[in-house]
């Protein structure tokens, strides 16, 4: 993932080099040269006529990212390969009349004033002879400076907008690559376009890499570990409880099983560390029985490898549920906010009338987390997990095939920029009005800062042996029961019961984990109880009912989780200490 995100982070970048918003389009091949010269890229003629055809008008920024996924960057060692093959002597230089004969007269051929002012950036002591190594330098270096601009105007853009949004004056910052670095970027391009296409067989010009689904992991065995993942969210509600959606596990075959579950880092949280990060999860694995109610658990994440909560054992052919978890006691209300925080503005002006959203990203980080797949497209399935939160509505096929129509779609799915446009155009709408769209950001955890406060996005890994495991989002009427049921068992499964002073049948159970300590008070009595609860002998301790002292009442014949415990600090000791007593009834 993280290399996803740094991918994407990149992509917007250069993008937002040559244009104000990754909504707008690429309307021409020169445009398009330009922009991927900004991502470090050296596209060659056959480069850009593959993409902008006779048919080509436009171009938007997913279509940038799929060209940019195709097109991978200048390789010195295959460039090295290739003037190698032209340097007959092998004293690391070309002369002039070599050069010119390989570029003008195979592969992509050049014109000899091409060749001439390709050589005039190389042959730096003017001797008549390039040095090829010097050519290959100068060539990646001029990438490396494009992108790196590129990386900086984007984070100098998003301090200044913040600084001064709403501005007429505003202008982004010049790039520190000039002019003649982007010619000497696109001449090189075709020069090395040139050499490697000269240099290499057919045979290897046609083959396509293709990656694979499948790892390699620490067994005694030799077969393959097979992957799938899943995106998620954890939402902090307004009464204080967590709610996310659930999972279906279907496993062909018994098997080994390597699980994790961790907080997911947003691609536009780069510049300061997300609050998110910190908050525990968790993940029970319960086998799927006739009824829910009859589901079993198999086990959850109890070790922790990094970031990351892991469970490690054998599932047997058949359906299994993932049900997330965290404990509260990282993910809760914060304070109201100061009165010094301004709230930001949603919706602006350009100088040409238009509105615009003066914080793209915030609907990016939303794409970004209801992407359950993470295939950079949204389903209509997944897209109804977000109507159903923000909304509580579903998009019906009719309704869709209206949104094909109108925004950009990919495979009947919704691209980042149609969705970004979608919602642009609740304002929009409404004259500039953004009440809808806060709506729909404030359900998905943004506070009026954009901060996103109330929710903990998360990413779920599934590692089968020898097997292909399938992974698909639920949301079960009986989530909240059944994840009860399961956190429920591995507490009191795990550790011995112990009567309440002076109570021959009320039990606590307390289960202390490495990483968290849960307990539960079973009252097995014909009448409620209340339980005195006092964590003010613990040390480094946070409890998920955000008190040292409370008090918990319990039905009567019924088992109640009574607190989750994490340590404030994990890097320094932390001691539980809890006192349970039984207040007298009134």
């Amino acid at each position: 993932m993280l290399f996803e995100e740094a991918f994407y982070v990149h992509c917007r970048a250069a993008y937002l080099s040559l244009f104000k918003s990754s909504l707008a389009n690429i309307t021409s091949k020169q445009q398009l040269c330009r922009a991927l010269q900004q991502a470090g890229r050296n596209p060659a003629h056959a480069t850009l006529n593959k993409y902008w055809t006779p048919r080509t008008s436009k171009l938007n920024f997913d279509d940038f990212c799929e060209i940019l996924k195709n097109e991978k960057k200048t390789d010195e060692t295959e460039l090295m390969r290739a003037f190698k093959k032209m340097d007959l002597n092998s004293d690391g230089y070309i002369s002039h009349s070599e050069l010119q004969k390989a570029l003008t007269t195979r592969g992509e051929k050049m014109t000899i004033e091409e060749v001439n002012s390709i050589f005039s950036l190389a042959d730096i002591n003017k001797d008549g002879k390039l040095d090829y190594a010097e050519f290959c330098r100068l060539l990646l270096s001029t990438v490396e400076q494009c992108e790196t601009a590129a990386l900086e105007r984007l984070e100098a853009n998003a301090k200044l907008k913040r600084q001064n949004f709403g501005s007429r004056s505003y202008s982004p910052p010049k790039s520190s690559v000039s002019s003649a670095s982007s010619a000497a970027s696109a001449a090189s391009a075709q020069a090395a376009a040139t050499v490697r296409s000269s240099s290499r067989p057919s045979s290897a010009r046609s083959r396509r890499s293709s990656l694979s689904n499948s790892i390699t992991m620490a067994s005694s065995s030799t077969r393959e570990w097979h992957h799938g993942s899943m995106k998620g969210c954890f939402f902090l509600e307004e009464d204080g409880s967590i709610s996310s959606l659930q999972y279906e596990l279907h496993v062909p075959q018994t098997t080994n099983v390597y699980l994790t579950i961790q907080p997911l880092s947003l691609s536009h949280g780069a510049d300061k560390p997300s609050s998110w990060m910190t908050v525990d999860t968790a993940l029970f694995v319960m086998a799927a029985g006739e009824t829910k109610e009859e589901s079993t658990l198999v086990g959850f994440t109890e070790s922790k490898d990094k970031d990351k909560y892991v469970w490690k054992g054998e599932l047997h052919a058949g359906t299994y549920y993932l049900l997330p978890f965290t404990s509260g006691c990282k993910l809760k209300k914060k304070s109201k906010k100061s009165p010094s925080n301004k709230p930001v503005e949603l919706i602006y002006r350009t100088d040409c009338g238009e509105l615009d959203l003066t914080r793209e990203e915030a609907l990016s980080d939303v794409f970004e987390v209801i992407d359950l797949d993470g295939n950079g497209l949204l389903s209509l399935e997944e897209y109804n997990f977000f109507e159903l939160r923000t909304s509580g509505e579903k998009c019906d096929k009719d309704a869709w095939a209206v949104c094909k129509e109108n925004f950009d779609m990919r495979k009947n799915q919704l691209t980042r920029q149609g969705f970004v446009e979608l919602n642009l155009m609740e304002a929009t709408e409404k004259d500039g009005d953004p009440a809808d769209l806060w709506v729909i950001l404030e359900a998905m955890g943004f506070n009026r800062m954009l901060e996103l406060v109330d929710a903990c996005p998360f990413q779920i890994e599934v590692h089968c042996e020898g097997t292909q495991p399938s992974i698909q989002p639920l949301t079960m009427d009986s989530g909240p029961k059944l994840q009860n049921q399961a956190l429920q068992k591995s507490i009191t499964a795990r550790t011995g019961a112990k009567a309440l002073r002076g109570q021959d049948n009320v039990f606590i159970y307390t289960y202390r984990g490495e990483h968290r300590i849960s307990s539960l008070i079973a009252n097995k009595t014909n009448q409620k109880v209340t339980v005195h609860v006092n964590n003010e002998q613990s040390r480094n301790c946070c409890s998920s009912r955000g008190m040292s002292v409370f008090a918990v009442e319990v039905p009567a014949r019924t088992k109640m989780v009574c607190q989750h415990i994490l340590p404030i600090n994990e890097r320094h000791d932390w001691t539980y200490n809890c006192v349970e007593t039984i207040l007298p009834s009134t």
